[in-house]
């Protein structure tokens, strides 16, 4: 058997930057062993699997598709830059004819539209809630090491804890982070945890004038940092917005790869994350 793979760097427009996905159109479902296997193979942080929900649909025609992720050790629950990729394969090339497509997921439905040069996917937020830093301090001294810190938040429904960097430090504090993943995994035993943001007060008065900066590790999840990471944005765009009193913010994830994301908060407990996308590999997966 043969099936269509796509690698696509998601939230840059600049190859080899961004966060690469990896997008697999299926006609049929497979095993869930042999869905694993592939993105073990792959070895991205996350492959997509499209499939479609109604049989007399075309990846041209239909609006609803079925979407999954897996990591290389694991399923997960909700991976922004993979459902940016996903949804490019779809109007890129298969010219899906719809304006906007809606993924079944494990985080319920996620539209995304497609806009200009780019798309924008309609995500649930998801609120983090402050912590006592002492808690958390062999994480903390894993992440930052003896960095000052303003505040600490987790949010308990993705388990992504949040280190806000104090606002006297610079950018290049949170770049020059090296963070040892065994030493991050073994730093927390309560499995509160499966994911540390560090993240920072922007420079929205220098151009391209970026609200917050941020960077996001991932071990236990098979992902020692995750380049650019939509989900959780999830989780800061509610922070930041409540912190700046804003609702629109413009971000950027600086992993060595680095990428941007256009926020938006909205009213009706939902997050716009909107990125572009750029196409580096299409191939073919034989079984």
């Amino acid at each position: 058997m043969e099936i269509p793979v796509f690698t696509i760097d998601a939230f840059t427009n600049v190859p080899f930057k961004g966060n690469p996905a990896a997008v697999c159109p299926l006609m049929h479902e497979l095993s869930n062993d042999l869905y694993q296997k592939i993105a073990a193979e792959m070895n991205l942080s996350e492959t997509a699997f499209i499939t479609r929900i109604n049989p007399s649909d075309s990846f041209t025609t239909g609006s609803r598709f079925r979407l999954r992720w897996f990591t290389p050790t694991t399923e997960i629950n909700l991976c922004g830059h993979a459902t940016l990729a996903s949804a490019a394969v779809l109007f890129q090339f298969k010219k899906n004819v719809n304006p906007v497509v809606v993924f079944e997921t494990r985080s319920g439905d996620l539209a995304v539209t497609r806009q200009g040069e780019g798309y924008t996917m309609d995500f649930p937020i998801n609120p983090p809630t402050q912590e006592d830093p002492n808690e958390f301090r062999d994480v903390i001294k894993v992440a930052v090491g003896k960095h000052p810190v303003q505040e600490v938040y987790l949010c308990s429904n993705t388990k992504k804890l949040v280190i806000r960097l104090d606002d006297s430090c610079d950018r290049s504090v949170l770049t020059s982070l090296k963070v040892d993943p065994v030493a991050l995994l073994s730093s927390d035993r309560t499995g509160r945890i499966r994911g540390v943001i560090v993240t920072m007060k922007g420079s929205p008065d220098q151009q391209p004038g970026y609200d917050f900066y941020s960077r996001n590790f991932a071990p236990w999840n098979g992902i020692n940092e995750d380049p650019v990471t939509g989900s959780a944005h999830t989780v800061l765009g509610s922070y930041w917005s409540k912190k700046l009193g804003k609702k629109k913010m413009l971000a950027y994830q600086c992993s060595s790869r680095g990428g941007e994301l256009k926020l938006e908060v909205r009213d009706d407990g939902r997050i716009n994350i909107a990125g572009q996308t750029v196409t580096v590999l299409q191939g073919t997966i034989r079984l």
